[in-house]
């Protein structure tokens, strides 16, 4: 029985109505078999119609209450066996973005519904570990939104409530308005791309053609020939063809994030080595730089968004998603990135995508 749209209760092909149904019509259909076969016996033995009347009616009660009591007793052994059932639907009700801590915590017998309430709770604990991280990449996106929005504010409002401010105040003024947006505009632009990424993380890609890891690298490379010129660093480079499908513009994304990070994180007149080729069926980039060490059992961090490592020596400050956009670029091309902790310091990170032939 359950309400329906209007209010009122209804009968409706519940699970537990029908095997109780089902465990009634097959005890009537035996108990029916059982019967016929033994008013057969007694005609073969040329048993008196009284004696085949008596057995008919006594067989028929006794089949009667035989099938009353078995739909009684099945109606009440379903409804046990299906409890936890009814304790998943009325735990899922109540689920919501606050009540995810709730579990079943089935402690009955290791059976098809222990099953059920154990996949639901892993279910529910994924769930909860989404909605946090969710909740930490919300909380740290609107800091980072917020802290170049809090600066163009702030000059503006002491500019403008300086009434001896002159052109050169408003100029520097200016300036820093610019950059604040430029910086909340690079903010912008590269959540964008984490979130295509993301979205076709384990899917088809939007955009499947051919394209190439060394010329991805390559092009991320003459991006950054003034940086790498202005710190003197020493690029070295061994781009062997590395083809694969994908979109080519993730994966220039995907370069030019691993050089950002290499130059970034590195120290005057460091190196950068950059190498691609390919291996096992695999396409590899990797782009390796010195700089500050870095903790090995830090590194699976370096990949979550807004964490930054290490100390920046460009003076461009980075949203800290450059690697956590690397690792969905890969994921949507259904490959891996991994990165090794340098003993002298510094980072190197490997790509490893599907090679085409």
């Amino acid at each position: 029985m359950s309400p329906d749209r209007g209010g009122r209760t209804r009968l409706r092909p519940t699970l537990r109505l029908r095997l109780t149904v089902l465990n009634g019509v097959l005890l009537v259909g035996v108990g029916a078999v059982l019967l016929a076969l033994s008013w057969l016996l007694l005609v073969q033995h040329d048993v008196g119609p009284a004696v085949g009347q008596e057995l008919w009616v006594r067989g028929g009660l006794a089949l009667l209450a035989a099938a009353v009591v078995g739909v009684i007793g099945a109606w009440l052994v379903a409804g046990r066996a299906l409890r936890p059932l009814h304790h998943v639907t009325a735990t899922a009700r109540r689920l919501g973005e606050e009540t995810l801590d709730e579990r079943i915590r089935y402690a009955g017998a290791d059976d098809e519904v222990a099953e059920l309430a154990g996949t639901f709770d892993a279910m529910l604990d994924r769930l909860a570990d989404s909605f946090e991280t969710q909740k930490r990449f919300v909380a740290n996106a609107s800091h980072e939104l917020r802290t170049p929005l809090a600066v163009m504010r702030t000059e503006v409002d002491v500019t403008l409530g300086d009434p001896e401010a002159d052109l050169a105040e408003y100029q520097r003024m200016a300036t820093v308005v610019r950059d604040a947006s430029e910086r909340a505009n690079r903010l912008v632009e590269a959540l964008l791309v984490l979130a295509r990424s993301q979205a076709q993380s384990g899917r088809r890609l939007v955009r499947k053609v051919p394209a190439d890891l060394a010329s991805s690298a390559a092009t991320a490379l003459s991006a950054m020939q003034e940086e790498t010129g202005r710190l003197k660093l020493r690029v070295t480079q061994q781009l062997a063809p590395a083809p694969v499908v994908g979109d080519p513009s993730l994966l220039d994304r995907l370069a030019g994030n691993l050089l950002e990070n290499a130059v970034r994180y590195n120290h005057l007149h460091g190196c950068i080595w950059v190498r691609s080729e390919v291996a096992d069926g695999c396409a590899r980039l990797v782009v390796g730089n010195t700089g500050f060490e870095v903790e090995q059992a830090d590194v699976p961090g370096l990949f979550e968004p807004f964490r930054r490592g290490g100390r920046e020596r460009t003076g461009a400050r980075g949203s800290g998603l450059g690697l956590s956009i690397v690792r969905a670029v890969c994921d949507a091309h259904g490959g891996a990135v991994s990165a090794r902790a340098r003993a002298e310091g510094g980072l190197e990170v490997t790509v490893t995508l599907p090679a085409t032939a």
